[in-house]
């Protein structure tokens, strides 16, 4: 299972840096739920990648370190292509269940616009 929770965080990232926003449907359970942003489903996730990308055209997110164990990964990550001197940091851990992300919490330090 290790292998394929690694596998997934890999698919995410890709699809959030090729823009490939519908991917979500398949990435994520339909019940998801996103603790920092207090959302549920695969459709909230494509929204906030729209507007993400919306807001900062060339961002995209560079993997780091990724830990695996089960179900859960925990990856940190750099974003680039957003305003400021140093690429901010993400603190991401995601359950997986049935081969689909079903659960996410996060810590940024990328600033609002």
């Amino acid at each position: 299972m290790t292998q394929d929770v690694r596998a997934l965080a890999r698919r995410m990232y890709a699809a959030f840096n090729a823009r490939d926003h519908e991917a979500a449907r398949d990435i994520f359970t339909a019940d998801f739920r996103s603790h920092p942003l207090g959302t549920t489903g695969p459709d909230a996730v494509e929204r906030s990648w729209r507007r993400f990308h919306e807001t900062y055209p060339e961002a995209r997110v560079v993997v780091e370190d990724m830990l695996v164990e089960d179900d859960r990964a925990a990856v940190r990550t750099s974003v680039h292509g957003v305003p400021g001197e140093h690429p901010p940091t993400m603190l991401e851990i995601f359950r997986v269940r049935d081969g689909r992300i079903a659960e996410l919490w996060g810590l940024s330090a990328l600033k609002r616009a």
